[in-house]
């Protein structure tokens, strides 16, 4: 019973960190990735379909993507959902490309955007020593009722703690590590 207790907080706690990971991906570093239009989706025939599923996307050059659609037709509501898409970039198309020229950081904006990160790894942080809490809170009403012993309890609880403290090294080190690309000229 203490092992699955400590194996679902376990598998809660990575989930935590593989969605940090996810979000940082959506955030812009200067460079053009393909990630950064992983959120965007089009108006296709009245149906909201990802980006990907309508065109072929590419990166020639480190600051330039191309979406190439399949259907020459939807173009504007490409240009229209990467607009309204709070990415700040702005598209432009030759009638069967869109471009998206990818400009440089400026200092104040990679400043403002290593806080949107802190912000989102504190919150991911958060998250997991929520999780801690609601497995210790399991153990002890484990131990109420006489399923485990005390002893027992507190070693589990010693266990999630060491595990709660290496979820967040991670969380820090995912952080440490967009920030400095973020923060890379």
């Amino acid at each position: 019973m203490i092992d699955l207790v400590i194996e679902e907080a376990k598998e809660t706690m990575g989930k935590s960190v593989s969605s940090l990971k996810n979000e940082l991906k959506r955030v812009r570093t200067g460079r053009a990735s393909l990630s950064l239009l992983d959120g965007i989706k089009v108006d296709y025939y009245g149906t909201s379909t990802p980006l990907n599923q309508i065109a072929s996307l590419a990166v020639p050059e480190s600051r330039l993507m191309t979406i190439q659609p399949w259907d020459v037709s939807v173009i504007k509501d490409i240009e229209k959902a990467i607009l309204k898409s709070d990415l700040g970039l702005t598209p432009g198309n030759d009638g069967k490309v869109v471009r998206i020229s990818v400009p440089p950081l400026t200092e104040e904006r990679r400043k403002s955007l290593v806080k949107v990160i802190h912000k989102m790894s504190e919150e991911h942080k958060v998250a997991i020593r929520n999780i801690r809490r609601e497995a210790n809170e399991q153990l002890k009403s484990m131990k109420k009722d006489g399923d485990i012993s005390e002893d027992d309890a507190f070693k589990a609880q010693e266990k999630i703690q060491k595990m709660t403290d290496d979820f967040i090294k991670m969380i820090d080190a995912v952080y440490a590590e967009k920030e400095k690309e973020i923060l890379e000229f």
